[in-house]
């Protein structure tokens, strides 16, 4: 990967990849970062939420340029494949190039910030890259709930040009993004004794492209909970089952992309069960076919588990996960083929031998939107006698066409590349909402190199669109606004 062009990134990001980063877990590139600044006689401060600030003083000519903040997040989303052997926490991140694209070996690659953290260190190491004041900002714990950017201390930073770094589509600039929230369900499991005389079938699914829970929720994608809901909902009102096991996601803010199940059955219907499940694969691999091309389906036989739930239980149980709205639920009536609100069905887990819980999360670019949405959820889960709580979620990103940096970057990036750029904003969150709520005079664009399947172990990064978006990036640190 360092020989790559441009080698300034890329080396950077090469490093940063043998660095554990989860979120909640940033101590070690943290470290990182500040002895990146200790050796390049850069000052370095940190906040109480673990944020990181590195400073630079203006190049040579560029003194009376008003200040740039370039922003990134540290922390990344560690999925895997099933049948890969990694540990997110000690483990580098292993790579090959494809067909023009840097991708992970069976994991998320981690491009999705650390892209946008190799290009602020890789600025802050030049000695010939035109910039007035520089100040790069590391946030932590961006994707498991924008904690960093929350606790971030006003006063911490003093400039009121921001270049956030965290977008997925080059040639796009963001100006807007959605709030979002998360509706979470925790029911204490009622359980009986299997009958020693039946039979154990588990079901899993596996191959689906999952995808992020923003950007991707409009494709169409499968959404393992909700097919492997679907089976147990029709098979436990047509035969005499019980179901036993239910795990599917491991994300907040990604569309899962796998689950698995246990059902407990009388022998006298194991073949007619056996023949369900072959007549809804059929199905289900017809309608996905066009956009699930790897969606594989299991079935086999298991050891009989020492209990199953309860009738009622598991009726309203099912009822529940089956009535959870999951996908678009309203296209934005203000900007074209951009989506207003959603809601994505993430995570169904066991916590411990007593208590399950489902975890959905739902996204708007309407505040109050966002709020019925989750409202909707609440009630569907107090439906099935489910404890509900929300966590207390961040806000939008509401667009300013009259922004002056984006002016600038407009007019950059035509002269660059001899065509607009989009201007748009985006379903996914940004931390950029959090900060206007400090920094409330801040102008701010979000811009980035091509990223698709970010949070997923399809996550990739293309190798000229990094170019494109380095050379974007120098032209906005020189053009930017003099004081």
């Amino acid at each position: 990967m360092k020989n790559l062009k441009p080698r300034e990134i890329w080396g950077y990001f090469d490093e940063i990849l043998k660095i554990p980063r989860l979120s909640k877990q940033e101590e070690q590139i943290n470290a990182y970062l500040e002895e990146f600044a200790r050796k390049h006689a850069l000052d370095f401060s940190q906040d109480a939420a673990g944020n990181c600030l590195i400073t630079k003083a203006a190049t040579k000519g560029y003194e009376n340029h008003q200040p740039i903040i370039l922003q990134s997040h540290v922390d990344m989303v560690g999925e895997k494949l099933m049948d890969i052997e990694h540990d997110f926490t000690k483990d580098p991140i292993e790579t090959f190039e494809q067909d023009g694209w840097i991708t992970a070996k069976g994991t998320t690659l981690g491009a999705d910030d650390g892209i946008g953290i190799a290009a602020s260190m890789a600025v802050l190491a030049s000695n010939d890259i035109a910039h007035g004041p520089l100040e790069c900002l590391f946030t932590v714990d961006e994707e498991t709930g924008m904690t960093g950017a929350f606790g971030l201390e006003a006063g911490f930073m003093k400039g009121k040009i921001l270049l956030n770094l965290d977008s997925e589509d080059e040639g796009e600039i963001f100006i807007g993004c959605a709030g979002g929230i998360d509706t979470i369900g925790r029911i204490k499991k009622k359980v009986r004794a299997s009958d020693p005389s039946s039979v154990a079938l588990g079901f899993t699914i596996e191959g689906l492209q999952g995808g992020h829970s923003g950007d991707e929720i409009h494709k169409g994608f499968g959404n393992s909970i909700k097919l492997m809901t679907r089976l147990l909902w029709n098979i436990t009102n047509k035969f005499k089952v019980s179901l036993s096991h239910f795990e599917g996601g491991k994300l907040r803010n990604a569309i899962p992309r796998e689950a698995s199940a246990t059902l407990v059955i009388d022998p006298a219907e194991l073949e007619s069960v056996k023949l369900y499940f072959a007549s809804f694969l059929s199905d289900v691999s017809l309608e996905l076919q066009k956009v699930e091309p790897g969606f594989k389906m299991t079935m086999e036989e298991l050891p009989l588990p020492e209990n199953c739930f309860e009738r009622d239980f598991q009726r309203d149980f099912l009822n529940v996960l089956y009535s959870c709205p999951h996908g678009v639920i309203a296209w934005s009536q203000e900007i074209e083929g951009l989506v207003e609100t959603s809601s994505n069905l993430a995570v169904v887990k066991d916590l411990d031998s007593d208590y399950i819980e489902v975890v959905t999360s739902q996204r708007s670019s309407v505040e109050s939107a966002k709020k019925d949405i989750a409202d909707r959820l609440a009630a569907v889960f107090q439906l099935g006698n489910f404890e509900v709580r929300h966590t207390d979620g961040y806000p939008g990103w509401k667009p300013n066409t009259n922004s002056p940096i984006l002016a600038i970057s407009t007019r950059v990036y035509k002269k660059l590349f001899h065509k607009d750029p989009e201007v748009k904003a985006i379903h996914a969150g940004l931390e950029c909402g959090l900060f206007l709520e400090k920094y409330p005079y801040l102008d701010m664009i979000s811009f980035g190199p091509t990223i698709k399947g970010a949070h997923t172990p399809d996550e990739k990064i293309h190798i000229e669109s990094v170019t494109k978006f380095w050379k974007f990036l120098l032209e906005m640190l020189k053009n930017a606004p003099k004081n």
